[in-house]
C-alpha cells in the first residue's frame, strides 16, 4: 500500500463520515437555533427546554434518513472491501 492509496482511503472515510453526520448536525444546530431565539424572547431559561428537542429532533432524523444512511456505508464498506486486491 502506498502512502497515495492510504492518503485517498482516508479522504474517503472522512467525506463518509461527514455525509453521514452533516444531516444530524444541521437539524440539530437548527433546532438549537430556534429553541435559543424562543429563551430570548420569552427569557425562559430551562436546559431541559434546548435539550430535549434536540433530541426528539436527531431521533427523528436518524429514523427517517436511516436507510440512506445505512446504504452510503454499505456502499463505501463494499467499496473497500471489493478493493482489497487491488490494495497490495
Amino acid at each position: 500500500m502506498t502512502a497515495d492509496l492510504a492518503l485517498e482511503l482516508g479522504a474517503q472515510m472522512i467525506w463518509t463520515a461527514l455525509k453521514l453526520a452533516a444531516p444530524v448536525l444541521f437539524i440539530a444546530m437548527a433546532v438549537g437555533l430556534v429553541i435559543s431565539i424562543f429563551q430570548v424572547i420569552t427569557q425562559i431559561q430551562e436546559i431541559s427546554l434546548t435539550f430535549v428537542p434536540k433530541m426528539v429532533a436527531v431521533a427523528l432524523t436518524i429514523i427517517v434518513l436511516g436507510p440512506w444512511m445505512l446504504s452510503v456505508v454499505v456502499q463505501f464498506s463494499r467499496g473497500l472491501i471489493g478493493n482489497i486486491p487491488n490494495y497490495f
